[in-house]
């Protein structure tokens, strides 16, 4: 059960509650249980005669629907209402028969993403296009990375060369428009803002080493996309010369709500949630981005995010609690309408074109946004407290 929490999303306090409750619930006396990005630490026993056990596990990516079974399967069995010895059948049941969207819908997800978000950075309809033909192209590239681990670690600076590329090619070519705006959309679901949000919580709440590992996770993507982004930029000025960024022509504010709608539905497919949960996602994306603004007008653009996390926070934690299903279904897509990756982005792309003053800031900035999320979680957790598993 504690690899298959590791797997699907469940931070490191998340995984070692479940573990040492599921001990409990086994008869396992002193459980010590301790999680990391790669591994998990398991010792039972008085020091004296303790037997320890380690699990070598790879991170997975976030999966609401296994979320909200493995979560129905540990209440299950900590309440005795489901056998030790049948409950890990159905956990492997759960391992080997994963629900999900078929292909076309995965894909078409990164390609509404996309658009989406385009239009939340003050996109018109010439970078809505192009961030749409770039969320194509990502999707098909995910399919094709699926089943191949060498070109998985290699996925996100291809993908950002691939995107960098359309994007300079077409402004060049055929359509002017901010590279910067539909380059960063088409890139948005390789963005690991929501990875960095959690890096930054662990490290709050003391979990140091995990806190610490995915810090420098989140930090390693960013930097093979920020190296992708710029080799694609440099290729094709070097074919078609150099190019002048134009300004985005932004949609009208009624567009906004439309594109938070549009962009739940999207990281919906993309987080393989339940189809009974689509309407709350969007719901929650709708409450995240308005929390968001409204906070940005009083406390500034950084501090804005922890409204909008707080709001996020106490809505997730009160679902959690009434429908006794993990926060996490509303959580994780609500931090991703925030989109905090983008400032990560900006930061890697300024210092990687020599920017160095604008870079630093911008890095800051980012650090900024991220503690201020945390933060807003953490105090989500006082005002709304989160459900914890009983048994």
């Amino acid at each position: 059960m504690g690899r298959a929490f590791h797997r699907h999303g469940f931070s490191a306090s998340r995984v070692e509650e479940v573990m040492v409750r599921l001990a409990e619930r086994l008869g396992l006396p002193l459980a010590q249980i301790f999680s990391t990005p790669t591994s998990i630490m398991a010792a039972f026993g008085p020091l004296g005669s303790q037997r320890s056990h380690l699990l070598r596990v790879e991170p997975g990516s976030v999966n609401l629907t296994q979320v909200s079974q493995l979560d129905r399967l540990a209440v299950a069995v900590l309440q005795g209402e489901l056998a030790p010895i049948d409950g890990i059948a159905r956990l492997r049941e759960i391992e080997e028969h994963p629900s999900g969207y078929g292909r076309v819908a995965t894909v078409g997800s990164f390609v509404a993403a996309s658009g989406a978000v385009s239009v939340f950075l003050g996109g018109g309809w010439a970078e809505l296009i192009v961030a749409t033909v770039i969320g194509l192209a990502t999707g098909l590239l995910a399919l094709y990375a699926g089943p191949r681990p060498r070109v998985q670690r290699v996925f996100e600076p291809l993908v950002a060369l691939m995107a960098s590329a359309v994007a300079g090619v077409v402004a060049r070519l055929w359509l002017p428009h901010s590279v910067y705006v539909s380059t960063l959309a088409g890139l948005i679901v390789l963005i690991p803002g929501f990875p960095l949000t959690v890096a930054v919580r662990e490290l709050s709440t003391q979990h140091l080493a995990s806190g610490t590992a995915r810090f420098a996770s989140a930090t390693a993507t960013f930097l093979g996309i920020g190296f992708g982004v710029a080799l694609g930029d440099r290729l094709v000025a070097l074919m078609l010369g150099e190019r002048a960024d134009l300004a985005a022509q932004p949609f009208p504010l009624w567009a906004l709500p439309v594109a938070v709608a549009v962009a739940g539905l999207a990281f919906a497919v993309i987080l393989q949630a339940e189809r009974r949960d689509t309407v709350r996602i969007v719901v929650i994306g709708l409450v995240a981005v308005a929390a968001g603004r409204l906070g940005a007008r009083f406390l500034g653009l950084e501090l804005g995010a922890f409204m909008g996390a707080l709001a996020v926070g106490v809505l997730g934690n009160l679902f959690s609690r009434l429908r006794n299903r993990p926060s996490l279904i509303l959580i994780v897509p609500g931090i991703l309408m925030l989109v905090p990756g983008t400032i990560g982005f900006r930061s890697i792309s300024a210092l990687l074109e020599a920017q160095v003053e604008t870079g630093v800031n911008t890095l800051f900035r980012m650090l900024l946004t991220a503690v201020a999320i945390a933060s807003g979680l953490l105090i989500a957790d006082l005002v709304s407290p989160t459900r914890r598993l009983t048994g």
